[in-house]
């Protein structure tokens, strides 16, 4: 079957059947700006099912379901080069003659598998229709560089797994905590959701059978996303340094010490390698690197970097080391509440500090500090709570602030520490609410 045959099966297949049921999310995409719109984030966070809500609500403001082409590129029958992307247009043609196409709304998931789909993207904005929404798994392609690529056409939005109240809703548990059944079976929840994480389709299934899709999950990353796309040789490196990763989350890694250490086990390498590796590893969202905070850029960007994954189910996947360790699974999804919440994908606002102490997390804004938080499972422990205080207060002191914050898994309060607002919230509870204004 010709390419053109494919695409019409599948243009009329997506017609003829019905959309998937899927959980709403958080994140609100506009769908009457003249732009193209991109979703972008880790493979399989649920940008397809975005495109899914969104093409149910255009339906439903009036929107024929003939007017829509969704095509993904994953599709195995769908090898394409760029000059077969205008058979798309062909395809619609011919199977609906009498539609304008100005009035076609397409939906391109997982476009950046075709070499060169710029050029048609900004040729069918351009010429044929703006109502295009498009996604890819490569922050790095998707973001600085479509800017450029498509030249002030786009605008972009990232897709993360499962937040926890959407985690709630797919699992249609009432988030009313003055009933008290309901705050049981929500703390309940927040403790699997540490442990398992967000990802869609994983979520309710038994603990072997969500091992075994998050590793899927993750060789596809591995191979795919990172060894197919940037043509790396080096595979163990590779895999063992995502590890060395996943074994130090929320903790300070040095590349020094990592390549020092890779020498030793006779891994022969270049250090350079090891920056573009993390480089390519937050690219395709799979980790995070967070710098030493300092008013210095240069400073910032050598510091040694905290790192922070994804999806604390996909982290358990790849190490046993924290399926019970609740303090460093806390931090991981604060840190990817922060990242949705207070933060922007071009732009880096999140940074650790540390002086004569250490604190988790501080939000740098409109050029200064304006929050400092720590994160701590359980603050019971008159030793724990005395060094995330001393901590905490050490980074207010510093950026002269008067509040700062603990998160707690359950805990919570407020009181003066040595002249300082101090709040405690409670992770459950935070972690509900989007954009808590720290």
């Amino acid at each position: 079957m010709s390419v053109k045959e494919v695409l019409k099966e599948i243009i009329t297949l997506f017609h003829h059947n019905k959309l998937a049921e899927v959980t709403s999310r958080n994140l609100s995409v506009p769908t009457n700006l003249s732009k193209v719109i991109v979703l972008m984030g880790v493979r399989r966070s649920g940008k397809t099912y975005m495109f899914y809500n969104i093409i149910k609500q255009l339906i439903l403001e009036g929107v024929e379901k003939r007017n829509v082409v969704y095509i993904n590129f994953e599709d195995e029958r769908l090898d394409m080069q760029q000059a077969d992307l205008d058979l798309i247009l062909q395809a619609y043609r011919e199977l609906y003659p009498e539609e304008d196409l100005s009035k076609v709304w397409f939906f391109l998931d997982e476009i950046q598998n075709v070499t060169g789909w710029e050029k048609f993207v900004r040729r069918l904005f351009d010429s044929v229709s703006t109502k295009i929404f498009i996604t890819g798994s490569n922050s790095a392609f998707l973001s600085t560089d479509i800017a450029t690529s498509l030249r002030g056409r786009s605008i972009s939005y990232e897709v993360f797994p499962y937040s926890f109240d959407e985690y709630l809703r797919h699992l249609k548990i009432d988030v009313n905590l003055y009933l008290p059944k309901n705050k049981a079976l929500v703390i309940n929840a927040y403790y699997n959701y540490l442990k398992n994480g967000g990802f869609p389709e994983v979520v309710g299934y038994d603990d072997r059978l969500r091992r075994e899709v998050l590793k899927n999950y993750f060789y596809v990353m591995l191979y795919k996303d990172l060894i197919e796309r940037y043509n790396i040789s080096t595979t163990v490196v590779l895999k063992q340094f995502v590890e060395k990763l996943a074994v130090n989350v929320t903790s300070t890694f040095s590349i020094n010490k990592i390549y020092n250490d890779f020498r030793s086990k006779g891994l022969k390498l270049d250090k350079n390698l090891l920056y573009k590796l993390s480089e390519y590893i937050e690219n395709i969202y799979l980790a995070f690197r967070v710098s030493k905070f300092d008013y210095s850029v240069n400073k910032r960007n050598v510091s040694n970097k905290k790192s922070y994954f994804i999806d604390n189910g996909l982290l358990n996947t790849l190490t046993f080391n924290f399926s019970d360790n609740y303090g460093k699974l806390l931090e991981n999804a604060v840190y990817l509440y922060l990242k949705q919440n207070h933060s922007h994908h071009l732009d880096k606002s999140i940074f650790y500090h540390k002086s004569t102490k250490e604190c988790d997390f501080v939000l740098f804004k409109g050029e200064k500090v304006v929050t400092a938080i720590q994160v701590s499972h359980d603050i019971t422990d008159d030793e724990t709570r005395k060094r995330e205080l001393d901590g905490l207060v050490n980074a207010l002191k510093i950026y002269g602030l008067k509040k700062g914050y603990i998160i707690t898994s359950e805990i919570e309060d407020s009181f003066d520490y040595k002249g300082f607002d101090i709040e405690v919230l409670s992770a459950y509870k935070l972690l509900l609410t989007q954009n808590f204004k720290f």
